[in-house]
């Protein structure tokens, strides 16, 4: 399957972003998905995950409360929304794709190229 994040930008602290991960190549709904970041620096991270049928999400703890994710298997798409955004939250954000279920990047074998949101303070 092949990933397309796309969402991202400059946003406000306290602001809202929501990206998309648009599927093809494969049924969509057969895969489990999930989104990571690289901040400048740092090593990719886990930031959430939904299962195939959008029934199961998991968070990162960093993430509870202000992101959800979720998925219109009609659509091919897979989102994130994120809320009350902090410069912290700054980083390369990726959408991931595995039959399997876990949270680290060995986890997932379909990648998509990232998008960059930025929150400035």
């Amino acid at each position: 399957v092949q990933l397309q994040a796309s969402g991202g930008g400059l946003v406000q602290a306290g602001g809202s972003l929501g990206l998309s991960c648009a599927a093809s190549g494969r049924t969509f709904s057969r895969y489990n998905m999930g989104w990571f970041r690289q901040a400048p620096g740092k090593e990719r991270e886990f930031v959430a995950r939904i299962s195939s049928n959008g029934a199961r999400t998991y968070y990162a703890d960093f993430v509870k409360g202000r992101f959800t994710i979720s998925r219109d298997n009609a659509k091919n798409t897979g989102y994130l929304q994120m809320n009350s955004l902090k410069p912290e939250d700054t980083a390369v954000y990726y959408c991931a794709a595995d039959v399997g279920w876990g949270t680290r990047e060995g986890n997932y074998d379909y990648w998509g190229q990232g998008t960059l949101v930025t929150v400035s303070s």
